[in-house]
């Protein structure tokens, strides 16, 4: 038998690592934000390498990169809203922003006479 036929019968396969990747991506938007992430990024990551280093044996580099993207973008939101909190609680928008949000609101109860 020689090497061609032995490889033609060989199947390809989705990584499994990409796979997980996708899944954790999802997952950190609805069930676990930030172990999700970091979850995806990692596999994301591992599965990339796996991909590179044996092309014919795996698939799913979309899946991997995709799980990198959602994992990234999650954790990017995380960020922002906690830099958001931080400066709630310290006070940066008690001054701003509430007032702000309600001078539309108090012109419309002052025509209503309230």
């Amino acid at each position: 038998m020689s090497q061609q036929n032995y490889n033609s019968g060989y199947a390809q396969q989705t990584s499994s690592l990409a796979v997980i990747s996708l899944i954790a991506g999802i997952a950190s938007f609805f069930i676990v934000p930030v172990l999700g992430a970091i979850a995806a990024i990692i596999t994301g990551n591992m599965a990339k390498k796996e991909i590179h280093q044996d092309p014919r044996h795996y698939t799913g580099m979309g899946m991997a990169k995709w799980g990198l993207i959602l994992g990234w973008i999650n954790i990017a939101f995380g960020l922002i809203v906690g830099c958001l909190i931080l400066l709630a609680i310290l006070g940066v928008f008690a001054g701003v922003s509430l007032p702000l949000c309600f001078i539309p609101f108090t012109e419309i109860f002052n025509n209503i006479g309230y």
